[in-house]
């Protein structure tokens, strides 16, 4: 975690991941919008039904309360950058009824 409610952001929740071949993260979706970007790696981003492959150096925006995901398509670590329109992380994983919340404030 970079920026979030805990670091005195109002606005911004920014962090970084470090996955394992293979690894990733499950579909889920935010209230905000959320920008992924690969910073070393490869990593297959869905985006409801559209895949895309990402590789360093690109960026993917994704909407409010679309469905998304990825996964390290690579051979070695995937590094993502994260940003999101709010200062605490909120998602709601695939077929959940109650939010995942992260570093909120206090």
């Amino acid at each position: 975690m970079l920026v979030s409610a805990r670091t005195g952001s109002a606005a911004l929740c920014v962090f970084e991941q470090w996955v394992a071949p293979g690894a990733g993260a499950p579909t889920h979706s935010h209230t905000v919008e959320e920008v992924l970007t690969v910073r070393e790696g490869e990593a297959e981003i869905w985006l409801d039904a559209e895949r895309v492959t990402v590789t360093a150096g690109q960026s993917v925006l994704v909407a409010a309360h679309r469905k998304h995901g990825f996964r390290n398509v690579g051979v070695a670590t995937l590094h993502v950058h994260a940003v999101l329109a709010s200062p605490i992380f909120e998602a709601l994983p695939e077929g959940a009824t109650e939010p995942t919340r992260r570093w909120a404030a206090g």
